[in-house]
């Protein structure tokens, strides 16, 4: 079909720079000319609407020796072209939407090429060339097998709402759908610790599926112990996108090694949070995220208990490890109990680490353990102690001060 230069300059009659946009689409046309074009409703988050141009076709992809053709939807704006294009998937019955750094649970795509858009550098050709260049490294859509064809038929409906310009976009719905979705945990790392908390959220019967992200190279740590177990709710996978609607995301962390200082141990956390935490929010964005160490850090009321009951605390704990033969139990029964309070809401108080600034004193952004009420949302409060405040006070800002020496020297 030729190009309707003319009759696209007319649909246009509201944009800023009409002719621009029209030079600019003409050229799309050469490289891309199976493109429908149309003007529909586009409504913002903010609820406002405005009647936009958009334009709907496949784009060629090659995935493991393969082509596929991806189906997408361009939104343009009124100002462009110094506004860069909403981008969205437009999937049919049997695809499904693999949520990635790229790409969202709703088929909204997001490009470093869109977020540094400048005219005149920046063109749609060029936008939907880095599309190609991105979906072939990360193919956004798969195929959906028969039986889940019925629940795909709904979320495309919920896509539809908020790509095909519906202002009463209504997700609950859709949102329900989700919610009588199984209680899906996610735990991150492959090690003793990892393992312990899996095994303890088992035992404990809280989650309806469990996920232990094993990003390791190879098998390592008590891995194995998951195989002989052959619990049939786990699933083990180096696979990101398998922790997708976690209602818990689980982080177990490094511990001290014989040859690393603390600093060395801190800063590979730290390396790691930079990387995984963005994926793993994306793939499951209402997930409340808990991080797990070992050995494990205490509240800093504990310090302020008699020298007796110290010692007392301190040889009960050694020999519980002397027994055990493992330190990463205790903790994973703690994880255990913290997951039941999110996802049952109990209400309960625990000792987690919280952003302590504004508490006692302390003006640095630094996390300490403190006593607090965790239920579906995470904390939702910080409890007041009991313990004499002069002297808790004087310890936690010592903490406070010792923590935050140590984040001055970290590369962030």
């Amino acid at each position: 079909m030729e190009f309707d230069c003319e009759g696209l300059r007319r649909q246009l009659g509201k944009y800023k720079f009409r002719d621009l946009t029209v030079e600019e689409l003409k050229n799309v046309n050469m490289f891309f000319p199976h493109f429908r074009y149309s003007m529909d409703t586009y409504v913002f988050k903010d609820s406002s609407q405005k009647d936009l141009l958009n334009f709907t076709g496949t784009i060629p992809v090659m995935y493991h020796g393969n082509t596929y053709n991806i189906p997408i939807r361009l939104w343009i704006l009124d100002s462009h072209p110094f506004a860069p294009p909403i981008c969205f998937l437009k999937p049919t019955a049997n695809m499904g939407i693999s949520v990635g750094k790229h790409v969202d649970a709703q088929g909204r795509i997001y490009l470093p090429y869109l977020q540094n858009w400048s005219h005149p550098k920046s063109v749609i050709v060029g936008l939907i060339n880095e599309m190609i260049a991105k979906f072939q490294e990360e193919l956004p859509l798969y195929s959906v097998s028969s039986s889940d064809e019925a629940r795909q038929v709904d979320l495309l409906a919920y896509i539809a709402k908020i790509t095909e310009g519906v202002s009463d976009i209504n997700s609950k719905n859709w949102a329900n759908h989700e919610n009588k979705m199984v209680n899906k945990i996610t735990v991150v790392g492959g090690g003793e610790l990892g393992v312990a908390c899996i095994l303890a959220i088992s035992a404990k019967g809280i989650a309806d599926r469990l996920v232990l992200l094993d990003l390791s190279e190879g098998t390592k740590g008590g891995m194995m112990d998951l195989d002989i177990f052959n619990l049939p709710n786990v699933e083990i996978s180096k696979d990101l996108s398998a922790s997708a609607h976690s209602k818990v995301v689980i982080f177990t962390v490094n511990s001290l090694g014989r040859s690393e200082s603390y600093l060395d141990v801190v800063q590979s956390n730290v390396d790691m949070f930079r990387t995984l935490v963005p994926p793993l929010g994306h793939y499951s964005q209402h997930s409340v995220m808990l991080v797990a160490s070992q050995p494990v850090p205490v509240w800093g009321g504990q310090e302020v208990m008699s020298q007796n009951s110290q010692v007392q605390l301190s040889n009960r704990a050694m020999e519980m490890l002397r027994v055990k033969g493992q330190k990463s139990w205790s903790v994973g029964l703690s994880v255990a109990d913290l997951v039941d309070s999110i996802i049952n809401d109990k209400k309960k108080v625990h000792s987690v680490s919280v952003l302590a600034k504004g508490y006692y004193g302390i003006n640095s952004e630094v996390f300490l353990s403190l006593p607090c009420i965790l239920g579906t949302t995470g904390v939702s409060e910080v409890i007041k102690t009991t313990v004499k405040e002069d002297i808790l006070t004087e310890k936690l800002q010592s903490s406070a001060s010792s923590i935050h020496g140590l984040q001055e020297q970290l590369k962030f």
